[in-house]
């Protein structure tokens, strides 16, 4: 715990010189710029000493703000007045917010599944399935942390369940502590990267991103990660084999069911064509029913049908022709000397507060990004002033007129990888598919089916269109409390608790927001972004240099600060500068996501740590646990790079649903 206590005395120092540097700066020179970084510090130093954050930005932006106000005019019920309407105003703004609505609706969803107990059965049948793995019961576990993340998205859950759960089967096994301990860690807070995710809404709902969008860029780069975690396990496990012991044999393998006994004594080792030949020449044993048959027939070809509708789902999204609008000329941007930069306040007066700081996504949150060209290589957009690269056609032209039919544009180069790569899938699938492997397989899909039909259709209908964000999670709200109903897990009691932890944790995201949405009107008004901004372009950074300051500013931060501290107090101010830069502010937000996970595996605020030693053994200690988080939160620094190096990771979906 010293190097904990030092953290924070140290994290303190910084706050206090920060305060010293303002009280220090002579009253003469001391501008209500200077005054907003005074409250900037002041909100961390609070929030690092343990105050509510909600309320605590809430409080220091309407002090701040009457502050202001009485600077401005000496008269105390004026700036009351206006202190009390910026109140109001950015509250109503708040609650007018659409995005807002999916959150208790997921959180609902969330907690229903996890009482339906799929987890348990979902383990066991990945332990089985990975078996033959170096590290099996590790990499077994982050596959269950991630499969159910994406079913649920929250954290605390996912860990103290795989707490409960997969801890004491690897300790048993002769795992590490630490290594059990960051697996069990690092896969818990896949559910904040992976939709539906309660911190992309929130994102995107701070910074006016479509949420749609940056739930389907979200989903490769929180599968790159949980793929990374799962090779580091492995290369641990083969280097360390004291670490992650192998798996004894016994426990490798299933016993078959007679039926299928039965079919196995016909001298068939696989199954397909086990049972290919008891349908087609006459089912010569007669210890096995036809009904076993065409269920278990039906269950082996299901993986051939979702691939065939994955790659055509696929292929029409890949092949289908980019919508052109024809704008006439006379409302096109730019044609109207329209003045896009905004007026500067003086040095020291106050800044008109944004009209909207939570910018609200359209209507029916299925718009296109605000920037109507795809974002160049590496997720950057063309700077300011760059003239276009589009040809330049005059109207009535070939050009100029409606694109061509879906008929006339090929499937790219990359589809057809795709399906090569998913029929090579298949085919190793079935030559793999013995009786054994049948068992766990049946296993696998009586506790991964219906989740997977409840994420496909939460998620397929986002992506595709077909619903909002909103009613998406409406849909997966029925869906939790059918499986639950289902599972014969849904009761009064436990109907109660979800609805319980549901509104108590929606009413601290919409505290966050209100409290956010004040004290970043405040901060704005009094001019401290343009300080900020100042600062920043005085320094002369190139893209690479500012997305290089920005994240491992962020990264820093998450260090003391949850990603909601992060999100509704840093955001507003990285957010406005990506223009200036020629960012994406996609692009942004996806690197962000990735960053984001570091505010669950960092001491001293790590809550995933807190999470698993509440429910781990005495032995295990807090540090053990520390010392096991940070070998994945440098995985995590490489997943990083590897989205900026290849920005398609994260962008490929988006382009290719919404160009």
């Amino acid at each position: 715990m010293k190097i904990h206590k030092a953290l924070w005395f140290g994290l303190s120092c910084i706050g206090l010189v920060l305060l010293m540097i303002v009280f220090l700066t002579p009253w003469d020179h001391l501008t209500t710029g200077h005054i907003g970084l005074l409250m900037l510090a002041l909100i961390v130093v609070a929030i690092m000493l343990g105050f509510p954050t909600a309320f605590t930005l809430m409080g220091m932006g309407v002090l701040f703000t009457f502050l202001a106000y009485y600077m401005q005019s000496s008269d105390a019920a004026r700036s009351v007045g206006q202190t009390l309407d910026l109140m109001v105003q950015r509250t109503y703004a708040t609650m007018t917010n659409d995005s807002l609505i999916s959150i208790p609706l997921f959180v609902f969803m969330g907690y229903l599944v996890e009482r339906a107990n799929l987890i348990e059965k979902l383990f066991r049948s990945m332990h089985l399935a990975l078996a033959r793995l170096p590290g099996a019961l590790a990499v077994a576990t982050l596959a269950t942390c991630a499969i159910f993340a994406t079913a649920t998205g929250i954290v605390g859950a996912v860990v103290t369940l795989m707490g409960l759960l997969a801890m004491p089967a690897m300790l048993k096994a002769g795992y590490s502590v630490r290594l059990t301990a960051g697996s069990i860690t690092a896969g818990g807070c896949l559910g904040i990267l992976l939709p539906p995710s309660v911190m992309l809404i929130v994102y995107g709902a701070t910074t006016g991103v479509s949420v749609v969008q940056l739930y389907a860029g979200a989903l490769f780069p929180g599968i790159m990660l949980a793929v990374l975690y799962m090779i580091y396990v492995i290369i641990v496990a083969k280097l360390r084999p004291d670490m992650a012991p192998p798996l004894p044999k016994e426990e490798r393998g299933v016993p078959l069911s007679p039926e299928s006994a039965a079919l196995a004594s016909g001298g068939y080792t696989r199954a397909v064509s086990g049972m290919l030949a008891a349908l087609f020449k006459g089912r010569r044993n007669k210890d096995v029913p036809l009904g076993f048959l065409m269920r278990n027939m039906a269950l082996a070809i299901a993986p051939l049908a979702v691939t065939v509708l994955l790659v055509a789902v696929v292929y029409q999204a890949t092949t289908r022709p980019a919508v052109v609008y024809e704008i006439p000329a006379e409302l096109q941007l730019g044609s109207g000397g329209f003045d896009s930069g905004l007026s500067e306040p003086p040095s020291d007066g106050l800044a008109e507060p944004p009209s909207n700081e939570l910018a609200e996504p359209p209507a029916n949150e299925l718009a296109e990004p605000p920037s109507n060209e795809p974002p160049a290589a590496g997720g950057l957009a063309e700077p300011p002033g760059t003239p276009a690269a589009a040809p330049t056609a005059a109207p009535g032209t070939a050009a100029a007129q409606a694109p061509a039919s879906a008929d006339e544009i090929a499937a790219p180069q990359g589809f057809w990888i795709f399906a090569a790569i998913c029929a090579a899938i298949l085919v190793a699938f079935y030559a793999m598919l013995t009786w054994a492997r049948m068992e766990i397989f049946k296993m696998l899909m009586a506790s991964f089916f219906p989740l997977a039909v409840m994420i496909a259709a939460v998620l397929g209908s986002i992506a595709f269109g077909l619903a909002t964000p909103s009613e998406a999670a409406a849909m997966g709200a029925m869906g939790g409390a059918l499986l639950a109903l289902a599972y014969r897990r849904l009761n009064l009691p436990v109907l109660r608790e979800s609805v319980y932890l549901t509104a108590k944790t929606s009413a601290m995201v919409c505290w966050l927001f209100v409290g956010s949405s004040i004290f970043s009107a405040a901060f704005a008004l009094l001019g401290g972004q343009r300080i900020i901004e100042e600062w920043v372009l005085s320094l002369g950074l190139s893209q690479l240099q500012f997305l290089l300051l920005a994240q491992v500013i962020i990264f820093l931060l998450g260090w003391p600060l949850e990603w909601t501290e992060i999100i509704v107090i840093f955001m507003p101010i990285f957010v406005p500068l990506l223009n200036t830069f020629g960012i994406d502010p996609l692009f942004f937000g996806l690197l962000v996501a990735l960053n984001l996970q570091t505010a669950f595996l960092s001491p001293p605020v790590a809550m995933s740590a807190f999470y698993l030693k509440g429910v781990s053994p005495p032995h295990v200690t807090l540090n053990q646990i520390f010392l096991g988080m940070m070998p994945f939160m440098g995985i995590q620094v490489v997943a990083i790079f590897l989205l900026y190096v290849f920005p398609g990771i994260g962008l490929w979906l988006p382009t290719v649903l919404y160009r």
